[in-house]
């Protein structure tokens, strides 16, 4: 009998350590030693899915109830909120295309490295035979990362949802997951406009015309943003209005990207991120390569103590994560 079947699982598996329930089972059941068997394109957790039988998606899936036949299979309940959620976050979550880096801590205290180059520390100058290489400072930041814990109260009875097929529960799940990536989106816009706490807001170029946004004003942004490359641009609903009905982009190469993919560009090129909770009249212009990090504490977490021993009920669903500027001048603000 296969190393799988054999596990005894429990809530104490959820936080040996930080691990989590997967990699916990990870180091039981080692996936590695799958390789080339029918199991072998499933991790631990989904092997033991399929050692009771839960099958949560599909026309076939099972009713929320499954979970709940034996000790064992009920301990697999929270993992599976988790991996919903974070399959929400992951089908909303635009933050990749804005983020340079993205750092895992254990604790809640980090400071993030800043570098500040000069205009003469942006120049690679020759360096004369037995002169001094000029040097580019990396110190750490003075405050700490701010951290926000983001999450939704999962809310039911165990009789309400007992007999509902895990499917249609695993969409409700998803939502939750994708107003957590909402949110992350906020904060780290306001990040990239405020800074993070440590002086490094970002710079703000007015437009010419008050009010009215004019492809002139788009490239003063590119030009302010140099050396950095303007390869993205985050703007509230009013502005994405404002450059898709410019002359620009009706030309036939924008005009055809729009239309046959639905992918927004701006003028210039650069990538078009729609954030509707943006305060109107601002636009972000930023290199992603350069401009922000994201911070993480741990996963996607359940109250898996709730979930198994009282079937529901309340339990809390959430992510801890923050944002720290990298390189400052990569990310400019342009106001109408």
């Amino acid at each position: 009998m296969a190393v799988y079947e054999n596990l005894t699982i429990e809530k104490g598996m959820y936080n040996p350590g930080g691990y989590g329930l997967t990699k916990t089972l990870e180091k039981l059941d080692p996936s590695e030693n799958y390789k080339g068997t029918s199991l072998g394109n499933l991790d631990a957790f989904q092997r033991q899915l399929k050692r009771f039988d839960i099958k949560v998606s599909g026309p076939g899936s099972d009713c929320v109830e499954k979970f709940f036949q034996t000790s064992s299979s009920a301990a697999l309940f929270p993992e599976y909120i988790s991996r919903a959620v974070h399959q929400g976050m992951e089908q909303a979550d635009v933050l990749k295309d804005i983020i340079a880096t993205t750092t895992h801590i254990e604790g809640m205290d980090y400071r993030s490295i800043a570098s500040v180059p000069t205009d003469s520390d942006k120049e690679l100058r020759t360096v004369n035979e037995g002169a001094d290489i000029p040097e580019t400072q990396v110190r750490t930041q003075e405050n700490l990362v701010n951290l926000q814990k983001r999450g939704r109260m999962l809310v039911s009875s165990y009789e309400a949802l007992r007999f509902q097929r895990l499917d249609l529960f695993t969409v409700t799940l998803r939502q939750i997951g994708a107003h957590i990536a909402r949110s992350q989106m906020n904060d780290a816009i306001s990040v990239l406009i405020n800074g993070d706490g440590n002086s490094n807001a970002a710079q703000t170029i007015t437009a010419a015309t008050s009010g009215q946004l004019s492809y002139s004003d788009l490239v003063s942004l590119w030009s302010a943003i140099n050396p950095y490359q303007l390869n993205t641009v985050i703007a509230p609903t009013d502005m994405v209005t404002s450059m898709l009905n410019m002359p620009q982009m009706q030309d036939a190469a924008a005009g055809n990207t729009f239309h046959s993919t639905g992918k927004m560009i701006t003028p210039l090129g650069a990538n078009l991120i729609h954030a509707p909770s943006m305060a109107s009249g601002k636009i972000i212009g930023l290199d992603k390569n350069y401009a922000l990090e994201m911070v993480i504490a741990g996963d996607v977490t359940t109250e898996y103590d709730k979930l198994i021993d009282r079937q529901l009920e309340r339990a809390a669903i959430t992510c801890i994560a923050g944002f720290a500027k990298i390189f400052k001048d990569s990310a400019k603000v342009l106001t109408v």
